[in-house]
């Protein structure tokens, strides 16, 4: 069977995403100086949440056992990172320019841009699970349509941010000096991962030690004890938000850091890929040794092992963002299919757990009572999968983005 040309041929439909539209400066002394404008870090966002779904692609079991699309299965939290890393921008920039920019915060940007969109998204999950015949106890659905657990085991990202824009609201109305307003921030965001290094992935604290290993362990536990239920169940909530406070940081330093960079710009875009290369190397390495996952070590939870490998991704985003960046200032790219996907990069990243859902016929078969992978000739079934899925996100994010947009004009 031909493997790989999935993963090849979607390589270079991204190379030209990138190249299609772009806008070098080349030339000594010369550098974009609109590389953070709305419509370069719109189409940015719009590249991270093809990445997103490519990342869910991924990790599908039946991508996974021939190694297609590989290097996304583990990098969705760098595209994540890029949504957080602007939204942070975002805040300081506009508390810088709009007077009065905290008149109405809580409506227009928490309430109707994330609490609104949530619960939109908690009704239609709700109604697809219905739909399908998804069995869960009163209780689950009760928590579940609350949103104090997930419908949408992908819901987690408005969640964080939910928290760290109310967050932001309430430390820089009312804390008057500056530099203690980012250090709350920082510790807002730290807590965070401190919490999930003491949770880990479930409620491993709600029975024996190391219940969870013993042979019908998961089966006598109560729902509410399993993976991916309560807010927090897993390092993908935190592990990539420290790039929100790189945001802030870069937005409030905006014309030092630029102009800092760029005097001696090669060198240093050289040693912040150096940097993020290296603590790649050490965050992949404390997973390896240590893992998120430490609770099937059978040495209880692991929380020591989940605090170092969270420790080691602080940098590891940190660097990866700044180099991002860095880049655009020599180099990014504007076209009408990023610009789109910019658009609605947020209601794409709500959908696209329902099209992966809905279109995994393409690419498992019962047998013997357990779904299989099946691969045609030269795994076509895995290429349409993964173009059905694409097209259904968009279609779906279209639909959620008309809702969202019906349920917000009833708040006046």
């Amino acid at each position: 069977e031909c493997f790989m040309i999935l993963s090849w041929v979607t390589y270079g439909i991204l190379v030209l995403l990138i190249l299609f539209g772009g806008k070098f400066a080349f030339g000594r002394g010369k550098f974009n100086d609109d590389f953070l404008s709305l419509e370069a870090t719109k189409c940015l966002r719009g590249l991270a949440a093809i990445g997103v779904i490519l990342h869910h692609i991924s990790q599908e079991g039946a991508f996974q056992k021939v190694r297609e699309l590989s290097p996304f299965v583990n990098a969705g939290f760098y595209f994540v990172a890029i949504f957080f890393f602007c939204s942070g921008f975002g805040l300081i920039k506009s508390l810088k320019s709009k007077p009065n920019y905290f008149d109405g915060f809580l409506k227009n940007r928490v309430l109707k841009t994330i609490v609104v969109p949530f619960y939109v998204c908690v009704l239609i999950y709700g109604i697809y699970k219905l739909i399908i015949g998804v069995k869960m106890p009163v209780a689950h659905w009760i928590t579940n349509l609350l949103g104090l657990t997930l419908m949408n085991d992908y819901a987690w990202y408005p969640i964080v941010l939910a928290i760290l824009y109310i967050a932001f609201y309430f430390i820089f109305k009312y804390v008057k000096n500056r530099k203690l307003c980012f250090a709350l921030m920082f510790l807002v965001i730290f807590a965070q991962g401190v919490f999930f290094a003491v949770t880990g992935h479930f409620a491993w604290w709600a029975g024996e030690q190391n219940w969870w290993l013993q042979p019908n362990g998961w089966a006598n536990a109560q729902w509410w004890m399993h993976q991916k239920i309560m807010w927090f169940f897993g390092e993908w909530w935190v592990n990539s938000s420290i790039a929100f406070f790189i945001g802030m940081i870069y937005a409030n330093f905006e014309e030092k850091i630029v102009a800092w960079f760029k005097k001696c710009y090669w060198m240093k875009l050289v040693a912040l890929l150096v940097l993020w290369m290296t603590f790649n190397f050490i965050s992949g390495m404390a997973q390896w040794k240590l893992g998120y996952w430490s609770e099937y070590s059978g040495k209880g939870p692991g929380v020591f092992n989940k605090f170092v490998c969270y420790l080691s991704q602080l940098p590891q985003v940190t660097f990866f963002v700044l180099f991002v960046f860095t880049t655009m200032m020599k180099f990014y790219s504007v076209n009408p299919i990023t610009k789109f996907f910019g658009n609605v990069s947020y209601e794409t990243y709500m959908m696209n757990l329902m099209a992966l859902e809905l279109f995994r016929f393409l690419l498992y078969k019962n047998q013997n009572g357990r779904n299989m992978p099946f691969y045609n000739a030269g795994n076509y079934n895995l290429a349409i999968y993964a173009v059905a899925v694409l097209a259904g996100t968009v279609l779906l994010g279209l639909m959620y983005r008309f809702l969202n947009n019906q349920a917000k004009k009833l708040i006046k």
